[in-house]
Parts: C-alpha cells; structure tokens; sequence
C-alpha cells in the first residue's frame, strides 16, 4: 500500500442511494429480440422518447429524458436532467428471447447526488438486477448488469430519481448472451494475527463477536491475501505467522495470495529496502536469495496442506524491488530477480499463480512502460495486479482505461490488488489517519459508510466489465486493521498507532460495515 503522499480532491456532493421508480405501464410501446437504437443515434438531438425505446415518469417528467449531443461512440447521447427535481425512466422491452445468461453493458456518466442513478434489467424471470452509476464528471465508464433470462424477455432500463441539477449521460449500450462477476473475491488480512493477539475483536453486523475470517467469508469473500516480510522486528507477517494463518484462511474454505516483500518492513512504491540477511549480498546472490525465500516459504505452505494459489514476486514495485541491485534502472538485474521469484514458485506448485503488482491503477503511460520494459526483458508472469485508491491515483475512468489496456496489452488477466475508503474521517487512536480531511476524498464519495460502500461498489464494477472475461478480481486492503494498541504502521515500534482504521470493513465498534456485503454480491 502506498501511503507516503496526500493528493487534494474536490469537494463531495451528496451520494446518491438505491431507491426505484414506479412501476412501468402495463402496454411496452416496442418489443423486439435485440436492442434497438443502443448508441441513440436515429434521432438526433432533442427526442425524449429515442426511437425503439419508452419514457415513462409518475410525474409528468418525460421531458428531464432526452438525447443531445456528446456521445461515447457516436455523436448522440441519452441524457437525464431538470433543472427541478425529477424522477424519469428511459426503457426497452425486449421479448422472444432465449433462456439464459445475459449480459447489459453499456457506456456512463454521472454527476452524482441522485436519490438513485442506476442501470436495471427486470421482467426477466427472476429478481430484478441493477448497476448504479458511478460518479464520473469527465471520462465515460463502462458498466456491465448480467442477468439469467427464464421468462423469454427483459426489460432494459435507465433510471435516475433525482435532485434538481442533477445528470446522468448514458451510451452505446448493448445486451447479448453472456455472464459476468469476480471470481476473486477478498482482502489483505496481514494484521490480523497481531491485532488478535492484542486483543482486536471482531464482529459481524449483528454485533456478535467472531473469527474475522469466518465473518469475510460469511459475506462473500473466497480470498485471502498475506504479505511475508524476510525478518520484521516485531515477528509478524514473518513465515511462521503466515503459515499459521494460513491454516485458518484455508480452514475457510478460501484461497490463498501470498505477497512477497522481500524486505524486513513495508515495501511500496517509496521504500524497496533489502532485508538486513541480505545486506551487501552481490547482485548474484540476491537472485539466489530471492529463489531460496520464495521456495522455502511456499514450499512450507504446501508441505502442511495449505498450498498458495497465488503470488505477489515484490509489492507495489514501480521502481523495482532490493534497491539499488534490482531498480529500474536497470531492467537487466529486475528481470533476474523477478524471475527468480516466480521459477521457485512454479518450482513448488506449477499451478500457482505468479502476478506482479503496481500501484498506476490510473497510469496508463506508466503501466506500459514498465510491463512493455518487463516483456523485452523476459521476465515471467501470469496475471497483472494494480493498486488503485482514488485520492492518490486518478479517477475512475483512468483506472478503467489502464486496466483494460494492460488485459488486452498483455493478454493476462488483471486485478485490482488494493483499494480502499475511508468511512469516517477522525481517528479511534491518537493517530493520524492517512485521510483525516474532506478535502482529500474522491468527489461524489463522501467518508461515510455509504460512501464507503459506494466507491467498493464502483470500482468492483470496472473490474467486472473488462473485457473478454480478464478481470479477475477486487482485494480490499487492510480490512481487518481496526485500532488496536500496540499494533501500529511501524514493526519496531508498538507505541506506533493506526493511519487506516477509518478504511477498514470493521466500524469503531468492531462491527462488519455495510461494504463487505458488496463481496457477496458479485
């Protein structure tokens, strides 16, 4: 996790929820197999009803439904606004359709601040599935709504109940045979052993205490993520704490990312320190000690059972890892290292995973440089993992754009390694929080729990809607680090306190926040 820098947002405007409008007149004015006049186009500018579609408002509100200029694609767009609020929904009635999965994808943008902005698909023979828009002022984002077709039919729909002033844009939209959702699901949970040990205490939305793991996996998650430090001071998230934990990860029924430091401490993008066993080691041995730590560590993980899935060779290694030998400046000497990193873990378990993970979730120019310098270096791997946390790293519609580039730039499946949001901003322990200010939020997600949710929600849905099936999955960061005392930033350090227990899905009260539910929903 990259926590050295402060970026400054613009200020919030108010998050909208989920409610949904009335129920549609009982005649559909169009019916047909496809989606008819998807990208807005056969009508130009001005037409509230857009050919082969409906408008329908319990408020006599058509006219806050209408096309105008701008598209993603083409040169129209679906818009709703009023300069007064408005409650309007632009829909199609398709029928004759095949049973089975179906898939709603189309192109958005949202000012924010609707009571509810969202895409449904309904009517279709089961419960009605939804999308809500995410906040994006600027760059479209693509969104996907899957949806299992039972009845013959499906009624795509765009929905705003909205506040005065408030706007959606909507484009290109199309529905086909298809399915979504995230096969990975989780989060980074290196913590917890030691907040437990001190005494951390976790419960569930009820207010029953548990085991955090159990409670993770109770609402969706089917993954864990452990880091491993070489030699920490404090003799956490060392290789005998992680093969403890990861009996329990895999007690869960979960499965297990193993995120390789190589460090004695945190290793991000501003700090790549060797560990102290490996100080003054020739760049020849450092390739040795990367191969024999990783073999040794996930050879142990398999030798008790609890084999990994996948792996992390290095954290957040914009600049490379064991700084000066394995910089990126000098391509030759990282390739080495990485590949020493994931030849002893396909050594242990061909079957492994080997991913290699940035923070440029937003960085489009640097996420090529670096993995177009990794390919015409040969170095090794199987999936592209980016940090994204949108106070440091763009916007939303950045971090789309990247993420897609690198699947199909690559041809590898990519995943969202970190996120995270605050859902308060003052601090349980004396503490600065890494986000204490409104002024450093992502505008539109207020620091609340519903804003919390909101952002998860969001960035959960571009990993859903990369294409051809290659985005992979969402890890949240630090769930499970809530303020417990003696477990702080700093290993050497235990009057060191906690920056990020207002990002946790753990509330102040120890209680499960209303975002984790999200896992269980994709």
């Amino acid at each position: 996790m990259f926590h050295a820098r402060r970026t400054l947002r613009g200020l919030l405007t108010p998050l909208f929820a989920g409610l949904a409008l009335t129920t549609l007149p009982a005649a559909p004015a169009h019916a047909a197999a496809t989606l008819t006049n998807g990208g807005f186009e056969a009508d130009g500018t001005g037409t509230a009803t857009p050919a082969g579609w409906s408008t329908y408002s319990a408020g006599g509100q058509n006219g806050a439904s209408f096309t105008e200029p701008g598209g993603h694609g083409g040169s129209h767009r679906l818009t709703h606004y009023s300069a007064s609020a408005y409650k309007v929904e632009t829909y199609q009635y398709l029928s004759g359709l095949a049973n089975g999965s179906y898939k709603l994808t189309a192109w958005v943008r949202s000012g924010g601040g609707q009571n509810s902005a969202h895409l449904a698909l309904k009517n279709c023979g089961g419960a009605e599935q939804r999308t809500d828009l995410p906040v994006s002022t600027s760059g479209w984002i693509r969104i996907v709504v899957p949806v299992t077709v039972t009845a013959n039919q499906c009624t795509i729909s765009v929905n705003s109940d909205a506040r005065a002033g408030n706007w959606i844009n909507v484009d290109d939209l199309t529905f086909a045979p298809g399915t979504a959702g995230l096969p990975v699901k989780g989060s980074d949970v290196s913590s917890l052993a030691k907040s437990e040990a001190l005494g951390g205490v976790y419960r569930n939305s009820s207010g029953t205490s548990g085991d955090a793991l159990a409670i993770l996996r109770s609402a969706g998650q089917n993954y864990a993520r452990l880091k491993v430090w070489v030699n920490p001071a404090d003799g956490y998230n060392n290789k005998a704490r992680v093969l403890a934990t990861a009996k329990r990860v895999k007690a869960q029924g979960m499965k297990l990312l193993v995120d390789f430091h190589y460090s004695d401490t945190w290793a991000d993008p501003g700090a790549q320190a060797k560990p102290a066993a490996w100080s003054g080691h020739s760049y020849s041995q450092l390739r040795t000690d990367v191969y024999n730590h990783t073999y040794d560590v996930l050879n142990a993980l398999k030798a008790q059972g609890t084999t990994a899935d996948m792996v992390q060779v290095g954290n957040e290694i914009n600049g490379g890892m064991l700084w000066s030998e394995g910089s990126t400046a000098n391509w030759s000497q990282l390739a080495g290292l990485l590949n020493s990193g994931y030849n002893a873990a396909k050594a242990v378990s061909s079957s492994t995973s080997v991913a290699l993970h940035l923070a440029k979730g937003g960085d489009l120019a640097g996420t090529r440089w670096w993995f177009d310098s990794a390919v015409a270096n040969g170095v090794r791997f199987d999936v592209i993992g980016l940090s994204f946390y949108g106070y440091w790293h763009g916007s939303l519609a950045d971090f789309q754009t990247t993420l897609d580039d690198a699947a199909v730039r690559y041809g590898k499946p990519v995943y969202l390694a970190e996120t995270a949001y605050p859902f308060r901003l003052d601090s349980k322990d004396s503490h600065e929080n890494i986000i204490d200010l409104s002024s450093e939020l992502v505008a539109g997600y207020p620091a609340t729990t519903a804003g919390q949710s909101a952002w998860l929600r969001d960035v959960m849905n571009i990993v859903e809607a990369v294409p051809n099936g290659r985005g992979l999955g969402v890890f949240y960061w630090e769930s499970t680090w809530t303020a417990v005392a003696g477990n702080g930033w700093d290993p050497a350090d235990p009057s060191t306190g906690n920056g990020w227990e207002n990002q946790a899905l753990f509330g102040y009260d120890s209680r499960a926040l209303p975002a984790m539910a999200l896992f269980g929903r994709r």
